[in-house]
């Protein structure tokens, strides 16, 4: 007994999206177009905010940020998602596992905190418009991106030191395509419902806290907007939109997967794929497709051409 409990499991087993040989083909396409766009959308907002310098204010430096992080946040689970539609046995190592829960919750922590950051840039833009650039100066804007990936991190961090410490030595079949926390503690071979409450605690105070924080800024933006003139509210309210969408994607998903009680495993994986895949193809869309500088900027660089 004492030898059984010794054996390390050395990797997992995925189940994929869905079981039939058929579909997993079918979706190789769409899912590998989708990576190919985000990569493409984000990588191009980020080149053209470096570029062009009329981009380069508070706004689109925390732009660039976010689209930097979206890049990243799919890169960590849709390339392993797409080559594993090819194969039958859905393989990864240990570390890459942690690896992966490491990444998402780094990125995805950090794109929280960002979110928040981007928040506090349209507050102090659209309710204090005279001390914006002494408010947003360079060096906070520094330190506000440094603070977004440092809490991102230290999320990371607590979540994965809680996941290592667990006896891995039983079941090692993940029902997903990637490696996810709830998923990865029914694996382990001992009882986990106290440390599933301390670690949805954590994910839950972080992701709380900013879905709060953000609802408190765009709730007092928007009652803010109603008194400017209507050619200023329509620019803050268009821009704020584009702000809640990103905001309502990302925060949605997440929050129905950590505090949701009930687990339904195909609604799970949807969701799963919305907040890794779908999402970063969305955010430099939704911002590009709604906002005039950056319309302005790409005309410039075709002009250029």
């Amino acid at each position: 007994m004492e030898e059984a409990n010794k054996t390390v499991v050395s990797e997992f087993i995925f189940q994929g999206l869905c079981t039939s040989r058929e579909l997993q083909i079918f979706l190789l396409m769409p899912f590998s177009a989708l990576y190919l766009m985000t990569v493409i959308g984000n990588l191009f907002v980020v080149t053209l905010i470096i570029i062009d310098h009329h981009l380069h204010s508070p706004m689109y430096f925390l732009l660039a940020n976010l689209s930097f992080i979206d890049f990243c946040l799919s890169s960590v689970t849709t390339p392993k998602l797409t080559t594993d539609l090819l194969k039958d046995n859905k393989t990864i190592s240990f570390g890459g596992c942690m690896s992966q829960i490491l990444c998402v919750h780094f990125f995805g922590g950090g794109e929280m905190v960002l979110l928040v950051t981007m928040a506090y840039d349209r507050y102090v833009a659209i309710c204090r418009p005279l001390h914006y650039t002494s408010i947003m100066d360079r060096q906070k804007c520094i330190w506000l991106i440094l603070i977004s990936w440092i809490i991102g991190f230290v999320h990371a961090m607590s979540q994965l030191i809680l996941i290592l410490e667990l006896p891995f030595c039983g079941p090692r079949v993940i029902d997903s395509f990637f490696c996810d926390i709830p998923l990865v503690m029914k694996l382990a071979c001992t009882n986990t419902d106290t440390l599933g409450i301390v670690i949805n605690a954590d994910s839950g105070v972080l992701a709380t806290t900013c879905f709060i924080l953000l609802l408190i800024s765009y709730t007092y933006i928007l009652l803010t907007v109603q008194h400017h003139s209507k050619d200023g509210s329509s620019k803050a309210l268009s821009t704020c939109t584009s702000h809640i969408i990103v905001v309502v994607l990302f925060f949605g998903p997440c929050i129905f997967i950590y505090l949701w009680p009930v687990s339904i495993t195909w609604v799970d994986k949807f969701l799963a794929v919305f907040y890794t895949v779908i999402t970063p193809l969305l955010n430099p869309a939704i911002y590009t497709l709604r906002n005039k500088d950056i319309k302005s900027a790409v005309k410039k660089l075709k002009n250029h051409r």
